[in-house]
């Protein structure tokens, strides 16, 4: 299914349907703040095993992060970390970000791997923090990639219908999406590393 919406104020109907999807343990591509990504209900490891085999990546391999809605629910997922960290995700939420923290002993279970650590994303996007927070709990995501090693990540909706289509249930467009990823910065170690710099600016730390 293709699915135009607004994605400063999606229609009523329009989020009923994406939630239904998610409910039925579809796979459903979106539009985020960076670039456009594909993800499932975290809590179905029928439909995260799907995301994987059409990411072609083993549970080991996948860099899976999980989107939510705001702050709140983060220590579900995580252990304790200290407060500089909180304060830097702070200023860096919503925005084009992934910041990586130790996992708790749920994570591992829910994505059938040994990995004890789990990338966390508040995206800049209207449309995707009010589906996750209308669903009631963060979604698994990874970012899309596009066949051409050139432009790395497809960003016209049509053209992710075409290489996607058949794969997923849910391709939402939300408008022509970005080329560049989030900025990914490492929280598990004593010192904080940012290990990919992509569209957020560090400079804000």
């Amino acid at each position: 299914m293709f699915l135009k919406v607004h994605t400063d104020s999606p229609s009523p109907r329009h989020l009923k349907i994406i939630l239904e999807h998610l409910k039925t343990g579809g796979i459903l591509i979106y539009p985020t703040d960076t670039v456009y990504g594909i993800g499932c209900d975290m809590h179905n490891s029928k439909a995260i095993d799907q995301l994987l085999k059409i990411i072609e990546k083993k549970p080991s391999e996948a860099n899976l992060s999980i989107i939510c809605s705001n702050l709140s629910n983060i220590s579900e997922y995580t252990l304790p970390f200290e407060t500089r960290i909180y304060k830097m995700m702070r200023k860096a939420f919503p925005g084009p970000y992934t910041f990586i923290l130790n996992a708790n002993n749920k994570v591992p279970k829910i994505f059938n791997t040994n990995k004890k650590t789990v990338g966390i994303r508040v995206p800049e996007n209207n449309l995707i923090r009010e589906i996750v927070e209308e669903y009631g709990n963060p979604i698994v995501t990874s970012s899309i990639k596009d066949v051409d090693d050139i432009l790395k990540y497809p960003t016209d909706p049509e053209e992710i219908q075409a290489l996607y289509g058949k794969q997923v249930d849910l391709i939402i467009d939300g408008g022509p999406g970005g080329q560049v990823a989030s900025t990914v910065i490492d929280c598990t170690g004593e010192e904080i590393n940012v290990v990919r710099v992509g569209k957020g600016p560090v400079d804000i730390f």
